[in-house]
């Protein structure tokens, strides 16, 4: 952990593969550190009308993690109400998601903790709008990626096409978690062993599947 740059990016190898657990984890160790921490999901899609504002559950999870206050509007600067691609939902909303915003938000987060984790919304490749991804973003964050690869069959594919786009973009790639999602994957070492061997690197974590987060 002690490894971790500052600030970072968690990307996933999919959606629906625990990046938001593996966030938490990461903030929950790093809160133990010492430090001060605020976790950020600049674009959400799932939400539901709470408190006079869209709100979204991974959200509501992050914040809770986080051990610095700072404004809804800064950790989540764009939720939509459907679970559906974000760059549909902003369409459908009538609202072009603008990285000016989010790099407005984030750089006043950075000021507020001495790690600010930024997580993205389903994979790397994911649109934004028309032009931008979730790689686009990353970039003009100028921040390094962390990978969550999801444990199940397909992960080795997706984990090193992730890899091999971030290596194509110049995006410093900070180290992977391999969170386990489907408790009945056949041959859970060898496929870990191969994703070390890919990655070149030993997984930050290894996360036992829960039930109740996924």
């Amino acid at each position: 952990m002690r490894t971790l740059p500052r600030h970072f990016f968690v990307t996933g190898t999919d959606t629906s593969v625990g990046k938001t657990t593996v966030t938490v984890r990461l903030m929950q160790q790093l809160v133990a550190q010492g430090l001060t921490v605020i976790g950020m999901k600049p674009v959400a899609s799932g939400c539901e009308w709470r408190d006079g504002r869209w709100q979204n559950d991974d959200v509501l999870q992050l914040t809770a993690a986080s051990n610095v206050s700072a404004p809804p509007e800064l950790i989540n600067p764009y939720c939509f109400e459907p679970a559906i691609a974000p760059h549909i939902a902003a369409a459908q909303a009538g609202v072009e998601i603008d990285f000016n915003v989010i790099q407005a938000a984030y750089t006043q987060l950075a000021t507020m903790a001495d790690v600010v984790i930024v997580e993205g919304a389903g994979g790397l490749l994911v649109p934004l709008n028309a032009s931008q991804t979730i790689a686009d973003l990353i970039q003009a964050l100028n921040l390094p990626a962390l990978l969550v690869v999801g444990m199940r069959l397909g992960c080795i594919n997706h984990a090193l096409l992730t890899a091999q786009v971030l290596k194509q973009r110049n995006i410093d790639f900070c180290g992977w978690v391999a969170n386990s999602i489907d408790p009945q994957m056949s041959r859970p070492q060898e496929n870990l062993q191969t994703l070390i061997e890919g990655l070149q690197q030993p997984p930050l974590l290894e996360v036992p599947f829960q039930e109740s987060l996924h």
